[in-house]
Parts: C-alpha cells; structure tokens; sequence
C-alpha cells in the first residue's frame, strides 16, 4: 500500500513504511520523504531519509522500474519496462550511513533523452539496509519511493469505463467496474471520484469507491461492496470525475444483481 511515509519491502514484500512504529525506538528501521517526487523534464530535487531506530544503518541507494496491478497494488518492475524513467534518474550519494536518529538529504536528478514521448513516465528509488553484523538473523529494510518524471508536450486524458459485471463473495455482491486509462498522464482519482448509481423503479443506492491511482495506458479494476435491497435487473451509471477542468468519464450498464 502506498501510505504518506513511503512504500517499504521488508523480506521483498510491499508494506507501510510506519508498521511496527511504537513509543520505544525500534531496532532497525528506515523512513523516506516525501513518499511521491514529481520531475517536470530534466530537473533536480530532495528527498529526506531518516533513521527513527537504535541501530546505525548502512543504506544502499537503486533504481528499478515501477508499474501498479490490476487492484492497484506496487510492484517492482524491470528498469527498461514500458513508460520506465528508470534509467532518466540519478541519486546522490548512492551509500550512506545513517547514525540512530539521524537523517540526510538525497538529491534525486532527472535528464531526459533526445527522444521521448510526451506525459508521466515513472521510476523507483529503492533503499536497502545492509544486514547488521553480529545479529543472528539477517534482516533488511527497503524503502521504495515513487519518482514520476514527466515529459514535455501535449498532456492527454481520457479515462474509459470499459465493464462492470457483478461477483457475489459470501453475503455480499462487489461490483468490479475496469477502467481504462488511454492518455499519457498518470489519473488519480480521490476518494468519492468515482461513483455507481444502482436504480431500479423508484429504488435507488449510490457506491463510492476509495481512491485509486491509473498510469498511462494500463487498466484496472475496482471493487464497490453492495449489501442493499435491490435484487433483480438494474440500470447502473458510472461516473468517473477526473480533475477540475475535464469532464468527467460516464456510462450506463445493465446488470443483474
């Protein structure tokens, strides 16, 4: 999940960056700020690592690719994959120690090539704690933060409701609604953007989904829970809002529920 601290892999698995945080000072562990860079073009900028444990780390400083799954989960991809700003980047120092309590800034630069498609292209920079010496069992953090880097040109935007079809999952029927993002720019839809009118007869029910984020020319599929009255056919509108200033994404199913 991607939280306000940063995305953290520990044992290579996604998770918040503030897990096991408490009153007492952890052992080992390792925050990044902010969670999200935006680079327009070439252009430089910081970001602030910081060492909130007991122990002093050595920290290793990588790129990777960075791409979200179909439900919107991060995942590491490979540098040279479609839309990768990867190899676009650089981070300064690439090895650095960190004393207890400590933090530093990282200056993260992006240079473009020659020829480059216009809109967001995404990368990561991924910090790895070195295993301590002495411990008994090997542990590492890492910290990936998202670094969008965005090409000059035309910005395009156009978000398709493609499918909505029904699944009952115990009790419950969830509504999985795919969207499809055509433009070159990374949508992120706030809480409430996107919205499912549920009308049959004089009967209506409105689902609002969570916030979700779509990159350029992928797809994805989001879930709205339906534990209502209404059984049978129904007329289902969605709305999709996308920024103050373009018109919003709209389109009427027929579904059984």
């Amino acid at each position: 999940m991607i939280r306000v601290a940063a995305v953290v892999v520990a044992a290579l698995a996604l998770a918040p960056a503030s897990s096991g945080a408490g009153a007492a000072r952890p052992a080992l562990a390792l925050t990044a700020t902010p969670a999200h860079l935006a680079l327009a073009g070439s252009a430089r900028t910081t970001m602030r690592v910081a060492n909130p444990g007991a122990r002093p780390l050595v920290v290793d400083v990588a790129r990777a690719g960075f791409s979200l799954d179909r439900r919107g989960r991060p995942r590491i991809a490979p540098r040279d994959g479609a839309r990768a700003a990867a190899a676009w980047i650089a981070v300064r120092p690439a090895r650095f120690v960190l004393r207890a309590g400590a933090n530093r800034l990282l200056t993260v630069t992006s240079q473009l090539p020659r020829r480059v498609e216009p809109g967001d292209h995404d990368a990561l920079v991924l910090l790895t704690t070195r295993p301590q010496r002495g411990a008994g069992v090997a542990v590492r953090v890492r910290i990936g933060v998202v670094v969008v880097v965005r090409a000059p040109g035309k910005v395009i935007r156009r978000l398709v409701v493609r499918r909505l079809r029904v699944r009952r999952v115990a009790h419950a029927r969830v509504l999985e609604l795919l969207l499809v993002n055509r433009g070159n720019v990374t949508e992120r839809l706030g809480r409430g953007s996107i919205r499912v009118v549920l009308g049959s007869g004089r009967r209506h029910a409105t689902l609002r989904a969570g916030p979700r984020e779509l990159r350029p020319h992928t797809s994805g599929i989001v879930q709205l829970r339906y534990r209502g009255r209404l059984h049978g056919r129904v007329a289902a509108r969605v709305r999709v809002d996308l920024e103050p200033g373009w018109p919003p994404s709209e389109q009427v199913f027929r579904i059984r529920l």
